[in-house]
């Protein structure tokens, strides 16, 4: 199973999320998030295992919290982070698995003015690089925790250009969990992009 390409501006099929999580991390670079008239490009994501990675919020099992992860790929986790942002997350692999990619940084594509009012009109990059501002200027709350991404209407992601060039890294923000978790580079980014956050992590930047 390698790359997979679609069609852009086309939905992205359900089998698109059906693999392995590292896999379909790096392949949601480039893709497009759809919400009303906000389309934000994909520039930066996590991947997270099931209850073997103990960065994920799956490993102390399935909880009501998690309980989208542990669900078949192609919908939304979406969670509370310290009672304060709404983080996105894409649930990947057969159900049982518990894998999901945090979306981490996007760049505007279509309704900026919506962004813009969503955010309080920061600029530049600092408007998107950040999972909490990626769901903010989609307008998303836990409403949709277990949506469907690739059906149509509400939150969708379609397929995008993929990037040329990608950068590799450790994740941010996993201090408490093992050194060989912490360590692991899983973290994604597109290279040819200022619309990443804490650019400077990466070991080839």
């Amino acid at each position: 199973m390698g790359c997979m390409v679609f069609q852009q501006g086309c939905p992205v099929p359900k089998s698109f999320y059906l693999r392995p999580v590292e896999w379909v991390a790096r392949e949601l670079l480039g893709q497009h998030l759809h919400h009303g008239n906000v389309v934000l490009r994909i520039t930066e994501v996590e991947a997270y295992g099931g209850a073997e990675d103990s960065a994920s919020h799956c490993r102390f099992g399935r909880t009501e919290r998690n309980a989208p992860m542990w669900r078949e790929g192609g919908r939304a986790y979406v969670y509370l982070c310290y009672g304060l942002h709404h983080l996105l997350n894409i649930v990947t692999g057969p159900e049982g698995e518990g894998s999901a990619v945090l979306i981490r940084s996007c760049e505007p594509v279509d309704g900026l003015a919506t962004v813009l009012q969503r955010r309080g009109h920061v600029k530049g990059p600092a408007l998107l690089t950040g999972p909490g501002k990626v769901a903010q200027a989609l307008g998303l709350d836990r409403s949709f925790n277990d949506h469907l991404l690739y059906e149509s209407g509400g939150l969708e992601l379609r397929a995008g250009a993929p990037p040329t060039s990608i950068l590799r890294g450790p994740r941010i923000g996993v201090a408490y969990a093992k050194p060989d978790h912490r360590e692991a580079l899983l973290r994604f980014a597109i290279a040819e992009t200022r619309w990443v956050s804490e650019l400077g992590k990466f070991p080839s930047s």
